[in-house]
C-alpha cells in the first residue's frame, strides 16, 4: 500500500455503465473473484450486512478454502444481499480509490445488478414494488385510500401479498395519505432573499415520492419551519422518483428515464439561487452522488448535485450564517436519534444531531449504525429476518435511552427501528411508549409552531 493511497480521502469514479465492458459477464465475474479475493483476505466489515457473512461463508466452506474454490454462479447470493448502502465504501474498506486495488465493493454489486437486469429483466413484483409514483397514485382518494390502508394491515392481504408480491406477512409498510403533499403545499416568496456567507437565502421543496404519497406531514412540517424562519421557498412544479428504488434493482434505463424527468426543472431552480431540499437521505443522495457518476459529463446534472442539500446540512449552515431562529419553546425530553446510512455518505457531517442538541433541555442518544431496512430490500420475505438481525444493535441502543421520542432522517428506518424495539428490546423502555417522529418533526415541535 502506498503512502498516497492510504492517507487520501475515498474518491469515487464515475460509473461507466454504458460501455459493453461494463455488461460484459465474463469481465464482471473477473471483476467480482479479483474483489472477493482481497475482501476474503481482509474481512473487516463482516458485520455490516448480510453481503460478507455470505461471502466469507462461501469462501470457506469451499473446497479450497478460497475465492477459486466459490461457483461463480453462487457469486449472486453475496450480490442480492447488498442493498446499497455504501458503508463499506465510506467507513470500513482501506482499498477504496485512490488506493490502487481500487476497491468499490457497492458499485461492483451495483454493476452485477445491472447485468442481471440487462439478461434476465425485473420480478413483476420488483417492477411493482419499485414503481413509486404508480404506487402512489392512489393517494390522496380518500375511499381507495382508506380502503387500500385497511387491506394493507389486515393479516389475511398480508399473507397474500408475501405469496404474490413477496412481501413478508410481518414487515412494516407505509400507509398511503388520504392527502398528497404536493396538491396541498403552497410557494411562499413573499419574504425577502436574504442571502448568506453559507447558504442560498431561498428554498426548493423537492417534496419525493414518500413525503408526497405516505407522510406529508413531514413536509409540512419543513414548511412551517421556513415560515417561522422567513425563509422563502417553492415546491418544484415537475416531480417524478429519484430513482433509487430503480437503482437498487439494476434498472439503469428506468434511472435515466426519471433523471431526464427531473433534471430540468431542477437546474432551472439552481441557475436561479434556490438550495434544493429533499427530506429523504436517499433521495439526495440520488442527486449529490449516484446520478452525478452515472452522467458525469452532464453539466445540468452536476449543477443540480451543487444546489441540492440535506435539509439540516441547511438549516445549520443557515444558523453559522445568524439567520435561524432560536426561539424554540419546547424541550423534547430524549430523542433517540439514528443516523441514517445514506445520510452517513453524503459527508457532512451529523448535522441532525448538532441541532438537536442545540434545543433546550434536549437529551439526544445517537446511534449510527445501519437499521437494516434499506428500502423494498428489508421488506422482501426472503431478506426481512436478516434487516431484522442487522437492526438488532440499533434497537437496543434506541431503546437504552428510555426515549420519549424515536427518530431518523429516513422515515422508512425510524418506522422500521420502531418495529424492531417492540420486538427486541421493549423490556428496555420500562413500559414508557416513545413516539415515533421525523427530524423535521421534532423542530417544529421545539419551536412550538
Amino acid at each position: 500500500m502506498t503512502t498516497e493511497g492510504s492517507l487520501l480521502a475515498p474518491t469515487r469514479h464515475p460509473l461507466a455503465w454504458k460501455t459493453p465492458e461494463f455488461h460484459n459477464q465474463q469481465a464482471l465475474d473477473t471483476e467480482l473473484a479479483r474483489v472477493f479475493d482481497i475482501c476474503h483476505g481482509c474481512r473487516r466489515c463482516v458485520s455490516l450486512c448480510g453481503a460478507f457473512p455470505t461471502l466469507f461463508d462461501l469462501v470457506d466452506n469451499g473446497p479450497t478454502g478460497e475465492v477459486d474454490g466459490v461457483p461463480k454462479e453462487k457469486y449472486k447470493d453475496v450480490v442480492d444481499q447488498c442493498y446499497l448502502c455504501d458503508m463499506c465504501y465510506m467507513s470500513k474498506c482501506p482499498y477504496v480509490p485512490p488506493h490502487p486495488w481500487n476497491v468499490d465493493f457497492p458499485h461492483l454489486m451495483l454493476r452485477a445488478k445491472a447485468v442481471h437486469f440487462g439478461r434476465n429483466g425485473a420480478s413483476g413484483a420488483d417492477k411493482f414494488l419499485t414503481s413509486t409514483d404508480t404506487v402512489g397514485r392512489f393517494a390522496g382518494i380518500p375511499i381507495v385510500t382508506w380502503t387500500v390502508n385497511a387491506i394493507n394491515q389486515s393479516a389475511p392481504a398480508r399473507t397474500a401479498m408475501e405469496k404474490v408480491l413477496g412481501v413478508d406477512r410481518d414487515a412494516w409498510r407505509p400507509d398511503l395519505a388520504v392527502k398528497k403533499f404536493r396538491p396541498a403545499a403552497r410557494s411562499n416568496l413573499v419574504a425577502p432573499v436574504r442571502n448568506g456567507a453559507k447558504t442560498p437565502g431561498k428554498i426548493a421543496i423537492y417534496s419525493t415520492c414518500y413525503i408526497n404519497y405516505n407522510e406529508p406531514g413531514i413536509g409540512h412540517d419543513l414548511i412551517a419551519i421556513l415560515d417561522h424562519n422567513e425563509i422563502p421557498y417553492v415546491i418544484v412544479d415537475k416531480e417524478a422518483c429519484c430513482g433509487m428504488p430503480k437503482l437498487e434493482i439494476g434498472d439503469l434505463p428506468s434511472v435515466e428515464r426519471l433523471k431526464n424527468l427531473n433534471v430540468p426543472p431542477l437546474v432551472s431552480l439552481a441557475r436561479e439561487g434556490y438550495a434544493i431540499v429533499t427530506a429523504v437521505p436517499s433521495c439526495t443522495l440520488m442527486y449529490k452522488q449516484e446520478l452525478p457518476l452515472m452522467f458525469p459529463d452532464e453539466p445540468d446534472v452536476q449543477i443540480v448535485k451543487e444546489a441540492m442539500w440535506d435539509p439540516f446540512e441547511y438549516l445549520v449552515a443557515r444558523k453559522r450564517d445568524g439567520l435561524l431562529r432560536a426561539d424554540f419553546k419546547q424541550s423534547l425530553g430524549t430523542v433517540s436519534y439514528h443516523v441514517p446510512c445514506h445520510a452517513r455518505v453524503q459527508n457532512v457531517g451529523r448535522k441532525t444531531e448538532e441541532l438537536l442538541k442545540s434545543l433546550p433541555d434536549t437529551i439526544v442518544n445517537t446511534v449510527e449504525r445501519c437499521s437494516g431496512h434499506s428500502g423494498v430490500w428489508g421488506t422482501r420475505k426472503q431478506f426481512h429476518a436478516m434487516a431484522m438481525k442487522i437492526g438488532k444493535p440499533v434497537f437496543k441502543n434506541m431503546a437504552s435511552a428510555k426515549p420519549d421520542y424515536i427518530s431518523s432522517d429516513c422515515p422508512l428506518a425510524g418506522h422500521h427501528i420502531a418495529q424492531g424495539i417492540e420486538e427486541f428490546a421493549k423490556e428496555a423502555l420500562d413500559g414508557s411508549a416513545p413516539v415515533v417522529a421525523h427530524p423535521i418533526t421534532l423542530v417544529r415541535i421545539a419551536y412550538g409552531l
